[in-house]
């Protein structure tokens, strides 16, 4: 057995929700010589490029994880202008992409998972996207840390499912079948110009949190369904770009559109390297 499939399968034996709880409290940590120490060390580990962030001090953050949301410098990324563009909604990988075929999402070569699954069980939900697109990017430990809208839209309702805290890593997308459908996320549906679109923040091993801009923290320690309805009395509209949420500590997020949606560009695929705002797809819905 490889070291890539001991580790994947070693998984199932962890207490996945302690750890992350544990490593949540470590993160939050004021202690200074304690919190400079993990920032140092994180970005010497990951080698995190500091010269991009809005704050470059290391020392400065208030706590590990104030360090790790940190927001960039204005500039620093340029939003794909075209309005026909679908930018990128976060710094990180992809892990995977492509059509719908039969509900199934394809996680990784030789394994994939069920849409309708993924987004919380309910075959209503799941049928708009039903023959349509996917796209899953991977952000790493050295990544930008924040999510953005890939195009402009109104949140209409967003569905925390409570789960596993595997890693999303790609030694785990290859041995654990139907790991993001497992794991603790939130679903997001937005109406959008492409149609209807599904944003998922998918939670993994050590997140101590996702968070988003409406809501703050949204994944709560009572790990039960939650459905929260937000086209009355105001709806929540978002420009292309705008932030959307944040990860504590490194995950996923997975985009779904309908058919016919969206066209991906050729040259992505497995292992692509993307930053936010890049172009990711033709938009072909109007």
């Amino acid at each position: 057995m490889n070291k890539a499939k001991l580790f994947a399968l070693s998984q199932y034996l962890l207490p996945h929700h302690l750890l992350s709880r544990i490593t949540g409290r470590l993160a939050e940590c004021r202690v200074g010589w304690l919190k400079n120490l993990l920032i140092s060390s994180f970005i010497k580990r990951f080698q995190v490029d500091m010269s991009e962030a809005e704050q470059e001090d290391p020392a400065a953050y208030s706590n590990f994880n104030e360090f790790f949301t940190r927001p960039l410098k204005e500039g620093v990324r340029e939003i794909a202008a075209d309005p026909k563009s679908l930018a990128s909604p976060a710094d990180g990988s992809i892990s995977e992409l492509g059509g719908l075929e039969h509900g199934r999402v394809l996680q990784a070569k030789g394994i994939h998972y069920s849409l309708t699954r993924l987004l919380g069980g309910d075959t209503e939900k799941a049928k708009p996207f039903m023959g349509g697109s996917f796209a899953t990017i991977y952000l790493s430990p050295k990544d930008y840390h924040r999510v953005h809208m890939p195009l402009g839209g109104t949140l209409k309702e967003t569905l925390y499912v409570p789960g596993r805290l595997f890693s999303v890593n790609q030694a785990t997308a290859d041995n654990v079948q139907g790991v993001f459908a497992r794991n603790e996320r939130l679903v997001c549906f937005f109406d959008t110009p492409a149609g209807p679109m599904a944003m998922i923040l998918v939670g993994a091993m050590i997140v101590a949190g996702i968070e988003t801009v409406w809501d703050g923290q949204v994944t709560p320690p009572v790990r039960k369904v939650k459905l929260k309805n937000f086209t009355d009395p105001e709806p929540l509209v978002f420009e292309k770009g705008q932030e959307m949420g944040r990860f504590k500590l490194g995950s996923t997020a997975i985009l779904v559109f309908g058919p016919n949606a969206v066209q991906w560009r050729e040259d992505l695929k497995n292992g692509t390297q993307v930053r936010l705002g890049e172009a990711l797809a033709e938009i072909k819905s109007s």
